[in-house]
């Protein structure tokens, strides 16, 4: 049976294959089962085995489940016992889970319709910024409080393993009162979702990201999309062979709600958007 474009770019390491088959560099990494599931799929790449190729890739690894969305379960492990613990998790809910390398840089989302960029953002992990006086627990309420007063459709769960392991590994926890203008990052996913930050950089995107959002959307058969790119070696507004970069995901339903938080004239962008989205529906593909 034939795949739907939208149904493989659900599908994160059956996306990952079509990209890198296309040439778009991707971030080496493999995929392992749960027990039962491999059993089915006759695999022997189960949680037991991951250690062994995690230690080959180089710890620290990021781990992440193939068919979740906005962030969910993804964490960046730093040994063998966290590794276990990440894949334990991801196996509630997930029957694959992904390992990738670790390649350090900055999170950019492209947002392409009918071949043309829509909008760009630099996507930033959730983070406080110390006071001298507030503990990391309120300022998380606060910086939740504030989501409220933008309408932002964003919750940030207090009870999420991933920040406590953060902050416990920064030397801090939830008690701790942070320096002031000391500004930890407590996510290593970049997603707005889970808290994240947008900064918008549609007019000063370098055009080679542009084209190549814009091929990858269409060789992937979607009119629509958003690509997430990372950039190792500087920013996107650099040309992309002088940067360095790779291709995370494409993802064939983009929200863009907390973009539009982000300023008036992204708002704007965004209304505009939808209007060309419905005159696009119009039109036969």
């Amino acid at each position: 049976m034939r795949r739907k474009s939208a149904d493989i770019a659900r599908d994160k390491d059956f996306a990952k294959f079509f990209i890198k088959k296309r040439g778009y560099p991707v971030a080496e990494g493999r995929t392992f089962f749960e027990d039962n599931w491999a059993k089915t799929v006759k695999s022997k790449r189960t949680a037991s085995s991951a250690p062994r190729y995690a230690k080959k890739l180089g710890f620290p690894v990021i781990v992440k489940p193939n068919s979740k969305s906005q962030g969910a379960g993804v964490c960046l492990v730093w040994n063998t016992k966290e590794l276990r613990r990440a894949l334990s998790e991801v196996f509630r809910s997930d029957k694959v889970a992904i390992i990738e390398r670790y390649l350090p840089g900055k999170d950019y989302r492209i947002v392409i319709l009918d071949g043309k960029v829509i909008s760009a953002y630099e996507r930033i992990p959730l983070s406080v910024m110390g006071d001298g006086k507030t503990s990391v627990l309120n300022l998380l309420k606060n910086k939740q409080k504030k989501f409220i007063e933008q309408e932002r459709d964003t919750k940030i769960n207090l009870n999420d393993l991933r920040i406590k392991i953060k902050l416990k590994r920064l030397g801090f926890s939830f008690k701790s009162i942070l320096p002031k203008g000391r500004r930890v990052f407590l996510l290593d996913n970049a997603n707005l979702s889970t808290g994240g930050d947008a900064l918008d950089v549609t007019n000063v995107i370098h055009k080679g990201f542009y084209k190549i959002a814009a091929m990858l959307t269409g060789d992937m058969g979607l009119r629509m999309a958003g690509v997430d790119i990372m950039t190792t070696k500087g920013d996107i507004t650099k040309n992309p062979k002088d940067c360095g970069y790779y291709i995370i995901e494409i993802n064939a339903a983009p929200g863009l709600d907390h973009y539009v938080i982000t300023g008036t004239a992204q708002r704007q962008a965004v209304e505009a958007m939808y209007l060309k989205v419905l005159k696009a529906l119009g039109k036969k593909d």
